[in-house]
Order: structure tokens, then C-alpha cells, then sequence
């Protein structure tokens, strides 16, 4: 399978995804947003991964590239190419198929507990997953569900956590591929938004959590061996 993504930021990358592909031998390639690469055609990947970043969608005076990258995702959603989002990435989808993106009323930053809804009973790509699950979170803004698409997870912070849009899209609001080094190197490029609110942990509270760290990467696995499977039923 080939993989594409896209990266908004060199602090988040594709970290225990890339580590996923390299194990089961697909080919995963990166278009820099932020060095204004060229995007690769539609017919070139097999699937698309969105990442996440501290910018926000409605930003294009800000960031010229984002206007294309939004005709790109929607182009590959019309495609039908299998497409996962992560965070920001997860409100660029949400938008592109008729959602709205706006300001949470909280901040969450940190591990929080997530719960799945009845709807995930059903989904195509997480039905493997536990009930509750504490996830990495740093995301200010969320988004509305869209007509076709499943809330399928929400927080005591966010409403809408994960959304699956029919059977070959993925929405998450939370990070399931960090590590210890990149959650380090989140904090270190946004720090200046741990101000203390109700959802927003300290660094200290943040870093060296190991376990929940493998448990993460654990479900990011499980997430895409299912959307592998989807990949190998269309093949």
C-alpha cells in the first residue's frame, strides 16, 4: 500500500505510523506543507494521512498553502481514497465534507480519557477498541459532524473526538502516534499554551508516561490494520 502524508509542522510527524508502514512494508512518502512542496497527484497513493499542527483551517490569509491543500484532501475524499486525519488534520476533513471548524470551549492539552459512542459498535475501524481509552490531546479547536458522518468517541473537554465518514475516512481529534521525544517536542514549540484551564495538564504530568504511551500506539495499530484490511477488500 502506498501512503501519503501531509505535514504541517516538523514537530509533528508521522512518528508510530511510519514505524506501522515500515513493519508491514508499504511505502509511506511526505509532502512538507510547510516548505511549500508540490503535492503528489491523486492516482500516486493509496492512502492519505493528515497530521495534525498549531495553526487553524480558517488560517489561509496566514498560510497561502492551506487553500490547496483543502482542494487536495477534497479531491482524494472524492476519490474515495482511504483518508485518516489527526487533529487539525481530522478539521480539514471534517470541513471538506460539510462540516464547520471552530473554537472549543475548552482547551485540551494532555492525557484524557476517552469514551466510545454506541456508533463505534458498528464502524468499520474501530470496533476493536476498548470502551474508555486515555489518549494524547493538544487541540483548542473542534469541529461539527457533518451529514454521513459518526461521532464515534467523545471527551468530558470535546464533544466530538472521532468521526468515521462512511467506510473509508477517519477523523481523530486526539494523538495516538506520539512518543515520549515528540510529545517533548510538542511542548517545546507550543508551550506558551499551558496556561492553566480545566483540560490543560503540566509539562510534568505530560511527559514520561510510558504506558500510556504503548497503549496509544497499540490502538494506532489496531486503527490501521483495520483500514489495511479496507484497502486489501478493495484490491
Amino acid at each position: 500500500m502506498r501512503i501519503h502524508c501531509l505535514q504541517h509542522v516538523p514537530f509533528e510527524a508521522p512518528e508510530e505510523i511510519a514505524v506501522w508502514a515500515g513493519n508491514r512494508g508499504h511505502v509511506l512518502t511526505t509532502t512538507l506543507m510547510y516548505e511549500a512542496q508540490a503535492l503528489p497527484s491523486i492516482d500516486e497513493f493509496d492512502m492519505l494521512v493528515i497530521m495534525g499542527g498549531p495553526m487553524g483551517v480558517n488560517d489561509e490569509e496566514m498560510i497561502p498553502w492551506l487553500k490547496g491543500e483543502k482542494a487536495f484532501i477534497d479531491a482524494a475524499i472524492r476519490s474515495r481514497k482511504l483518508t485518516l486525519g489527526i487533529c487539525l488534520g481530522a478539521q480539514l476533513i471534517a470541513e471538506q465534507i460539510g462540516g464547520e471548524v471552530y473554537k472549543n470551549k475548552w482547551n485540551e492539552i494532555g492525557w484524557f480519557p476517552v469514551r466510545l459512542s454506541g456508533d463505534a459498535n458498528t464502524s468499520t475501524f474501530f470496533r476493536a477498541f476498548p470502551e474508555q481509552f486515555v489518549p494524547f490531546h493538544w487541540h483548542g479547536d473542534t469541529f461539527s459532524l457533518p451529514a454521513g458522518a459518526k461521532r464515534l468517541a467523545f471527551s468530558l473537554g470535546c464533544a466530538n473526538q472521532c468521526f468515521e465518514y462512511e467506510d473509508y475516512v477517519a477523523g481523530l481529534q486526539f494523538h495516538l502516534e506520539v512518543n515520549d521525544p515528540s510529545i517533548r517536542k510538542i511542548i517545546g514549540n507550543c508551550a506558551e499554551q499551558l496556561k492553566r484551564e480545566e483540560y490543560v495538564q503540566t509539562q510534568s504530568e505530560m511527559v514520561n508516561q510510558l504506558e500510556k504511551v504503548k497503549a496509544s500506539n497499540e490502538l494506532m495499530f489496531t486503527l490501521l490494520d483495520a483500514m489495511e484490511d479496507k484497502f486489501l477488500s478493495r484490491s
